[in-house]
């Protein structure tokens, strides 16, 4: 139970701040985070302007790879924000929090400004805060994985109005923290978690009601939602807000995440808990395939091989599906695989991790979920949703040779993630335009979603995607696959609105160092010398990636160029499919004679484990990767850019964006 609800004599639940107990301001002013954590300085909300508290605080920041590699809650909180590093003059990279810093400090109340926990699904960024002695979260906002893992793990979340009140003495309401959600998110709160909640719902102490929505239009997201509710006979009707219990299509967890998986199962179970459906999940091996291979990661080698042996002990001990590493050569990285193997339309996936929504690019609806969430899924075989808003992406016309779906999800993070018009939404894309992209082109589009910190994003199905599925599903026949397939309504309601994008309008661009939104058009970005050009990762390991490397690459070596002198270029397979497809299409000769290092199926430098990482701050990376925050991939600087700009910054030894025959004359900019 969460120590900051007491119950009064006459029944009623109050929040109240323990005395003696500090809270945490995390500032853009580090040293004023500092002046708390080693100098005793406390402050109160009503002297702070919330403009200058830290906004994006990413799960990066709270609990870094390094962090990760620890599976038991109270040794990551040893670390707590040691992701949080000076950005130049003296302290330049050095860590703002030191271990123990948060968990000595005797805060139990911590504060920030927008968009608190972007990024990861991962659930150890929360975890760090509780096992560290804090139980109310104060911000502006929230992206939605973090707000959820926060509820399951029971904390509370609050707004800076209520901490004035709160530190002038007074008593809160329990209700005035939890009104704002559904019933169930309450009751969740309530227990002091997820676990305690469904022990009060099996016990009967606590229930999910059916929803009662009316037959009406709904998007691609409420539609199979609808199609999956428990308990219901017949056609039933979602809307936003809605609050169901679902059954889950699969999943799946990675060495990242699993032990935690494992360690909260028997920890709430016992040691002898079985899983119902194993057959419908999975683990994979991908993350930390390469991580031996990194430097840095050399001193956390044996967490790193506990987290391994502890994802293969989950895997006997429950007999879900094997995609571990076979004579260290991994299947492939898990959104990639799954896509492949076993993702299809209409289904509802759920996993642990940010990019599981990758599998919308198949007319599926997936997300990810924490370790908590993930562990109460396959024990049950479904899980509690309140059903999300959604904003619908038109796309019309089609894309001028050079601009890909990198440069589009670009775009939509620089106009639309910013203002939050995709907070916590599913982003639908649909429209003429969608039929000019390749299948990997809109599974880059959804994949990206979470950058966005929507809830997920969808694609519309169409015989692009049938054909697709059935070429990878032996023995399925395309009516089969047409028939799971789930279009929206014409009437529906996109409660986050409807916005049309000229496809034709767009411009090759990057993501300049720190943020996925810092978008600019590369046309006008100034002379950026690079040292490392890196393809691959869930987002451009795909086929049609391959593609663009090899087109590049191709009109380079016809030119009499190749990689430029004084720059790395690798590239990693998406999975073993995609390695086979390169082979049977004669890349790696090409890859070969330009110069570029290709590296088996898995993550590797994406989540800085693996080879592409940067070594110093110096280092300057074009990197095809979905995040660029600090430290994700080494500690240097990291533009995002398309499998197209990556490839042609390679050989021209800058950042540039590729035109077909660029590589004819000597000019390269």
């Amino acid at each position: 139970m969460n120590p900051l609800i007491h119950t009064n004599a006459d029944g009623t639940r109050v929040v109240r701040l323990t005395p003696g107990k500090r809270v945490l301001f995390l500032t853009k002013d580090y040293a004023a985070i500092e002046g708390q954590l080693y100098g005793g300085q406390n402050l109160r909300m009503e002297q702070v302007d919330p403009s200058s508290l830290l906004d994006d605080i990413n799960t990066d920041a709270m609990t870094p790879a390094w962090v990760c590699f620890r599976h038991k809650p109270e040794d990551i909180a040893l670390d707590a924000y040691a992701g949080l590093l000076h950005k130049g003059g003296a302290k330049d990279g050095a860590r703002v929090f030191q271990t123990r810093a948060l968990m000595d400090g005797g805060f139990e109340v911590i504060v920030s400004g927008q968009r608190k926990g972007t990024g990861s699904s991962r659930e150890t960024a929360p975890q760090c805060e509780r096992w560290s002695g804090v139980h109310l979260v104060i911000a502006a906002s929230f992206a939605p994985i973090h707000e959820r893992n926060n509820i399951n793990l029971g904390q509370l979340m609050g707004t800076y109005d209520q901490l004035v009140r709160l530190q002038r003495g007074e008593e809160i309401p329990l209700a005035e923290f939890t009104a704002r959600y559904d019933e169930v998110t309450r009751a969740i709160l309530e227990n002091g978690g997820l676990f305690p909640f469904s022990a009060a719902f099996k016990a009967g102490k606590a229930s999910v009601p059916a929803p009662k929505t009316a037959p009406r239009a709904m998007t691609i997201a409420e539609k199979i939602l609808a199609a999956k509710l428990v308990g219901a006979t017949g056609a039933a009707h979602v809307k936003a807000g809605d609050i169901c219990l679902v059954k889950v299509d699969g999943g799946y967890s990675h060495e990242f995440t699993t032990a935690q998986v494992h360690h909260f199962l028997s920890l709430e179970y016992g040691k002898d808990y079985k899983l119902p459906n194993p057959g419908k999940f999975a683990v994979f091996e991908d993350h930390l395939l390469y991580a031996d291979g990194v430097k840095r990661m050399a001193p956390f080698a044996p967490l790193i091989q506990t987290l391994r042996d502890l994802q293969n002990e989950f895997q006997r001990h429950t007999g879900v599906r094997d995609y571990s590493a076979k004579q260290g050569i991994s299947p492939g990285i898990c959104h990639q695989v799954a896509r492949e193997q076993f993702v299809d339309p209409g289904d509802f996936i759920q996993a642990t991790d940010s990019h599981t929504c990758m599998g919308g690019g198949s007319n599926a609806l997936t997300w990810g979920v924490g370790a908590t969430e993930y562990a109460g899924l396959v024990y049950s075989g479904f899980t509690f949703v309140i059903v999300p808003e959604t904003i619908r992406f038109d796309l019309v016309g089609a894309m001028r040779p050079g601009v890909t779906a990198k440069d589009l999800i670009l775009h939509i993070l620089k106009v639309h993630a910013v203002p939050e018009h995709t907070l916590d939404r599913v982003m639908e894309f649909g429209g003429p335009g969608l039929a000019s992209l390749s299948l990997d082109e809109r599974a880059t589009l959804c994949n990206m979603a979470t950058e966005c910190s929507a809830k997920s994003g969808v694609c519309e199905a169409d015989d692009s995607l049938v054909q697709w599925i059935a070429a990878r599903r032996p023995g399925v026949s395309k009516d089969t696959i047409r028939a799971r397939c789930v279009a929206p309504d014409k009437d529906a309601v996109y409660d986050g609105g409807r916005y049309t994008i000229d496809l034709s309008q767009l411009e090759p661009m990057v993501a300049e160092p720190g943020d996925p939104t810092y978008g600019k058009n590369i046309s006008v970005l100034s002379d950026v010398a690079i040292d490392i050009a890196y393809g691959g990762s869930c987002t451009a390991g795909k086929e049609h990636d391959f593609d663009m490397y090899a087109l590049v690459l191709k009109e380079a070596l016809a030119s009499g160029r190749g990689v430029a002198a004084g720059v790395k270029m690798y590239i990693q397979y998406g999975s073993e499919a995609v390695r086979d497809y390169a082979q049977a299409k004669g890349y790696l000769d090409i890859y070969a004679k330009a110069g570029v290092e290709v590296i088996n199926p898995g993550c590797g430098a994406c989540i800085g484990c693996g080879p592409g990482v940067s070594e110093t701050k110096e280092q300057v990376t074009v990197s095809a990767i979905n995040r660029n925050f600090t430290g994700r991939s080494g500690p240097g600087k990291l533009y995002l850019a398309s499998p197209l700009t990556v490839a042609a910054s390679a050989v021209a030894g800058k950042i540039v964006e590729y035109r077909p025959g660029m590589f004819t004359s000597t000019k390269t900019s």
